[in-house]
């Protein structure tokens, strides 16, 4: 008897860990949108640091990222087995806040031109001294761990929705095991991405004569030269994957404008040649310009808020 209850169990645990593996593909599969919004995001949201600190930085917004998917997996199963309606709101919310982000990101960046000439001498003398770089840098992983917190909701929500009519251990495994690989995989590749100029210095620096050794430096070579590019356009994807994120969600959750967006795609998908591929790209394009109205509307009350309240 003993023999058969053991089997049995076994056979209880092979089965829900084949469920887990099956789920756990497709929710890789909805949620790789996000994930690569999520790397643009926290890449560059830890530029700006000294290059001595970028990977101590990566690795502390990493721990927070484990600790935000630490809560949002058991708030995810008791929401769904007691308030499922409000996995909506709390979603539109996040994304209001991410457009909200993404446009105070603007509009600091407009009114720092527009107000401030730039000079290499005026550039110096504005660096932060020695005493304020921590809390610059703790503000700085603060940032990120917020943006991954609202990222990380989405990724869950998703899965979620995916292994809803399943069983409570089989959506708690599957919601872990997605959490674990989408954090190691966001952060390793955001880790890779910042050092990407260390090593191609170390490259680049290579001594000798060999084809191998000439090759090492032109590659060296070329990853300085890319860094920077790299560094600056994912500074951009960044803030125009938060108005397409923040967007998506707001859109998603407002089903009139949702299904304007539809019929909007459907349009477009029907003209010829060049109707598929702007048919990929409309939903993302009105998204995102959703967003930014959106969060323009939410500066603009957040302000009027901390007129009001004489900050």
């Amino acid at each position: 008897m003993a023999g058969a209850s053991l089997l049995t169990l076994l056979d209880d645990i092979a089965s829900i860990l084949d469920d887990v593996a099956v789920m756990s593909k497709v929710a890789a599969k909805k949620t790789a949108g996000v994930l690569g919004d999520d790397l643009a995001l926290n890449a560059q949201q830890v530029t700006g640091v000294s290059a001595e600190r970028e990977l101590p930085v990566v690795w502390a917004v990493a721990k927070g990222s484990f600790r935000n998917k630490c809560i949002l997996v058991p708030a995810a199963l008791l929401i769904s087995a007691f308030i499922p309606w409000a996995v909506t709101p709390l979603l539109m919310f996040g994304g209001l806040f991410l457009c909200y982000e993404g446009f105070e990101k603007l509009h600091h960046s407009y009114s720092h031109r527009k107000g401030q000439p730039h000079s290499e001498t005026q550039e110096e003398s504005e660096l932060p001294d020695i005493k304020d770089l921590a809390a610059y840098e703790a503000e700085k992983v603060k940032g990120a761990i917020r943006t991954d917190f609202v990222l990380s909701a989405e990724i869950i929500a998703i899965t979620l929705g995916i292994v809803a009519d399943k069983s409570l251990s089989t959506q708690f495994f599957t919601l872990s095991v997605i959490g674990i690989i989408m954090t190691i995989g966001v952060y390793g590749l955001v880790a890779a991405i910042v050092k990407m100029d260390d090593a191609g210095l170390y490259l680049s620096q290579r001594e000798g004569e060999s084809a191998l050794t000439q090759m090492n430096r032109k590659l060296g070579f070329g990853l300085l030269s890319a860094a920077p590019v790299l560094m600056k356009s994912l500074t951009i994807i960044g803030t125009a994957a938060m108005f397409m994120v923040g967007g998506g969600i707001l859109t998603h959750g407002l089903h009139m404008i949702g299904e304007q967006i539809q019929h909007a795609e459907q349009a477009v998908a029907a003209m010829s040649f060049v109707g598929p591929v702007l048919a990929v790209l409309t939903p993302s394009v009105l998204n995102g310009l959703f967003g930014v109205v959106a969060g323009a509307v939410a500066l603009a009350v957040m302000t009027g808020i901390q007129k009001l309240r004489g900050e």
